[in-house]
């Protein structure tokens, strides 16, 4: 069995076993806590942060959280909808002006929040979008793919920009400045929205997951008609 560090509650020993198992099927390396009521009841990890299995996972070991970036960049929006300096049901356009482009002067700051602003797909080249102003640009730019609000369609590489952007236009600091002032830096929280050069040491590597070569691109619903059959076809 994988050699497991840290420490745990007795009452948790099947949160150990479990990454135990993970990486004895293969997995790399990874790490677990728990908190309940407050109180951190587990707190586990083993295996290696590298796909040669040289560099050993310790307490510190980081990782790309990938989407979660945007439920963090959601709760930017939400602290300031809190304080009042946001109104989820304004147009974005009262608080990014060139998003009204194209047609989007009704789209509302809640449409960017849901996933359904019908801007879920990315037209731009790859190298925009470690460019903030280039991709925020284009997406003012972009028409609609569907009537925002009529419907919901994951937009994986667009909604970190869309209410990132909504958020810097109100605070004049980037997502990451704010999330880091205002929510990690507060709660102690050692997670980060950019990550400042000296980190990188404690950066797992991505290992890829074999198999998966499917085309994932973001698109909207396939709206589903019943039929006379008794059950849910694709609509024509």
């Amino acid at each position: 069995m994988a050699d497991i560090q840290g420490s745990y509650d007795h009452l948790f020993v099947a949160v150990p076993t479990a990454l135990a198992a993970s990486l004895d099927r293969g997995d790399a390396g990874g790490s677990v806590a728990v908190f309940v009521d407050g109180e951190p009841v587990v707190d586990v990890w083993g295996g290696f942060a590298d796909a040669e299995r040289t560099v050993p996972w310790q307490r510190d070991t980081i990782v790309n959280v990938w989407s979660v970036t945007k439920t963090m960049t959601a709760l930017c929006a939400l602290l300031l909808a809190d304080r009042g300096e946001l109104d989820p049901a304004a147009p974005v356009a009262r608080y990014w002006p060139e998003f009204a482009a194209a047609g989007k002067e009704g789209v509302l700051v809640s449409h960017l929040l849901a996933h359904t602003a019908g801007l879920p797909d990315w037209d731009g080249p790859v190298a925009e979008l470690y460019d903030w102003p280039a991709a925020t640009a284009r997406l003012a730019a972009q028409t609609p793919r569907w009537e925002p609000g009529t419907a919901a369609g994951y937009h994986s590489l667009t909604q970190g920009f869309l209410v990132g952007e909504v958020v810097r236009r109100i605070t004049g600091r980037s997502p990451g400045e704010f999330f880091a002032a205002e929510v990690a830096g507060p709660l102690g929280a050692d997670f980060r929205m950019g990550l400042p050069a000296e980190h990188d040491h404690r950066v797992a590597a991505t290992v890829p997951p074999p198999g998966r070569d499917g085309d994932h691109r973001a698109s909207a619903p396939r709206w589903r008609c019943r039929s006379d059959r008794g059950h849910a076809d694709p609509c024509p």
